[in-house]
């Protein structure tokens, strides 16, 4: 069983894992879109097209590139990814539309097939117009290579204070595959798609229906299960791609779809983590595991319903364990909660069960989040369903990068 605040023993999260999958070149450069002059543009490009599947932030108020990748990814066909940070091309209008289709026109034209096999995703400031000349000047500035894949990671970073990366390998069929990864993501977390781009590849001969059911999937075990504030952007986007330049039969039946559905998760797991663990000013990675529920759907109401508490992740930040505010935030998640039948537990020590506290003194309790991965564990005593959620303490730097973000 893997643990759930670090990656599965097999995923490897050395630099590069994006191009790790064969048949996938990628690039990046400074186009000077950030203030920074940081890295702020990366090229991903597939030998051919690859089937593709994407899903896409819970807000309502769509940027304008995901207007136009939803249209491109619908035929489930996809060969080459633009993107660029510092600036999000969101709430920019028909403009910002036409700057979307035009950028997916550059990338094309870099890749050799046509617009609408191409996929743009922007991240960034809200409410800014792309500067249309240093995009076009930065996608021709990048030259994708097979070991490009840790470049466009750094790339995509905006307030990331690290690259978000992993592979994972898998058999099918006889025959060994890649599933390769890489996300950005800090702050505006929360359950159901965040700010947060990933980007994934796999040289295994998947077609476009299955993909789409297996990200879905994979998404509602991992990416939809972090927050960081509690606020969901209006650029969230998981992409999956699959070149079959592994070679062999397409991967459908069970016996097959089973280790990659596996390896795609575990990637996927991976990089939430990473995700939470970066939040904005974030000191601690907070790990809420849910056992013993009705339903799967109600450990992940509980689940998430803890780590989006900002009293909670407030009190974590000082080394408080203070685990009341664990049930409050429990019993707002819309679930029948029976306290009587309820436990408790942060790190090794059972702080609540059977409806009344322990008796574990305060001193002791705080030893468990003292570290930098704190662990919650509440049995519901319900059935035998069980879900995990990550999270981070709120903190006072968070409060001011957030008063004086910008770019």
């Amino acid at each position: 069983m893997h643990d759930d605040a670090q990656p599965d023993a097999a995923v490897d999260s050395s630099p590069g894992a994006l191009t790790r999958a064969r048949g996938f070149k990628a690039g990046a450069t400074t186009a000077g879109i950030k203030e920074s002059h940081l890295p702020d543009m990366g090229l991903l490009a597939s030998e051919t097209v690859a089937a593709a599947a994407a899903v896409f932030t819970s807000n309502a108020l769509w940027a304008a590139p995901l207007i136009v990748d939803a249209e491109h990814v619908a035929d489930g066909r996809i060969q080459t990814v633009l993107v660029n940070s510092g600036n999000a091309n969101a709430a920019t209008g028909e403009r910002g539309l036409t700057d979307a289709r035009r950028m997916a026109e550059i990338a094309a034209a870099r890749a050799g097939c046509g617009a609408d096999e191409a996929f743009v995703l922007s991240t960034g400031v809200i409410g800014q117009y792309l500067p249309m000349d240093l995009i076009e000047a930065g996608a021709n500035a990048i030259t994708p290579t097979a070991g490009g894949g840790a470049a466009f990671a750094r790339a995509i970073m905006t307030t990331d204070t690290f690259p978000k990366e992993a592979s994972q390998r898998f058999e099918a069929h006889g025959r060994s595959y890649t599933i390769g990864g890489c996300a950005k993501g800090a702050g505006m977390i929360h359950p159901n798609m965040a700010t947060m781009l990933a980007f994934l590849t796999t040289d295994a001969p998947v077609e476009a229906p299955i993909l789409r059911a297996q990200l879905r999937e994979a998404c509602d075990r991992t990416f939809n299960m972090i927050s960081v504030d509690g606020d969901t952007s209006t650029n969230d986007t998981v992409l999956l791609l699959a070149n079959g330049a592994g070679g062999g039969p397409p991967i459908a039946d069970a016996a097959a779809v089973n280790p990659f559905a596996m390896a795609l998760e575990a990637v996927c797991r991976k990089l939430a983590i990473d995700i939470a663990r970066d939040g904005e000013g974030a000191t601690k990675l907070i790990v809420m595991e849910v056992g013993s529920a009705a339903s799967v759907g109600e450990a992940q109401a509980v689940a998430r319903s803890v780590v989006r508490s900002p009293l909670l992740k407030a009190a974590l930040s000082k080394g408080d364990p203070n685990w009341g505010r664990v049930l409050m935030a429990a019993g707002n998640a819309g679930v029948r909660i029976d306290p009587s039948r309820c436990r408790l537990a942060i790190g090794e020590r059972t702080l609540f069960a059977r409806g009344e506290p322990t008796g574990v003194p305060e001193a002791q309790a705080a030893e468990a989040v003292t570290g930098t991965v704190v662990r919650i564990r509440l049995e519901l005593g319900r059935g035998e369903a069980a879900a995990t959620a990550w999270g981070c303490d709120l903190t006072e730097e968070y409060v001011r990068f957030n008063a004086d973000y910008v770019t």
